[in-house]
């Protein structure tokens, strides 16, 4: 399994890797990537489709947030510089699963990384939680930890997500996401946004970001052999 490493500078910069991921996917060898990328809201293509996406827009860049879009599905999703991205790619095909069974495995290899932490987190999320879908992670009793979209080719899909960890990060991340959802439309509560400290697991995105790097070398896509890549020109 390839495994892309580094960060890059600017939020556009930073999704120049996907391509990658899904080149290398196509050819047969599945590739992940787990980052802080910069900090950015980052909407998706039913957002660009509603009337209120310039004033959403606009509100995310007065909350100091750069402005991306994204080709995966799913809603708007706020990045503050350390919560975290993570996306998987594998090839598609005949006797190589659907997308609902790419979701499940995806969910499942997440959650069980985060229990091994300590993170006591289950599948679903509360209402009205920042980019709503049916695929998502939540603390035990508490707010939304991680969603998931995913992206499918002829010859690739990419199962790709954000994942919040610090405790500092769901203060910012509501206060950016309310009135961007009030743009588009999307119910929104602040208070449903949680965090992998909040569920009782570490706080230090590098070290989250490692484990769920692991735990999908070694999980369903992954055969525990990894080749590192750079995407910033450091050495491996």
């Amino acid at each position: 399994m390839r495994v892309y490493r580094g960060e890059l500078e600017t939020p556009a910069a930073d999704r120049s890797p996907t391509a990658d991921l899904l080149a290398s996917a196509a050819d047969g060898v599945p590739a992940v990537r787990v980052t802080p990328p910069p900090r950015q809201v980052a909407f998706g293509r039913r957002d660009a489709r509603e009337d209120g996406f310039d004033r959403a827009k606009r509100a995310a860049r007065g909350a100091d947030f750069p402005v991306v879009e994204r080709d995966v599905g799913g809603r708007a999703v706020a990045y503050t510089g350390s919560t975290l991205s993570f996306g998987v790619a594998v090839p598609t095909g005949e006797g190589r699963g659907s997308i609902e069974s790419r979701y499940d495995a995806a969910t499942a290899t997440l959650r069980e990384a985060l229990r091994d932490l300590g993170a006591d987190v289950v599948r679903g999320e509360p209402p009205a939680a920042f980019c709503p879908g049916d695929h998502s992670l939540r603390a035990a009793g508490g707010g939304k930890v991680a969603g998931l979209a995913q992206r499918v080719r002829a010859d690739a899909a990419l199962v790709a997500g954000v994942l919040v960890v610090s405790a500092a990060d769901p203060d910012p991340i509501a206060r950016v996401t309310e009135p961007v959802y009030e743009a588009l439309g999307v119910p929104f509560d602040p208070e449903s946004v949680g965090s992998v400290a909040d569920a009782g697991g570490p706080g230090d995105p590098d070290a989250v970001a490692r484990a769920v790097e692991d735990a999908f070398v070694d999980g369903p896509w992954g055969d525990g052999e990894r080749r590192i890549v750079r995407v910033d020109g450091t050495d491996a």
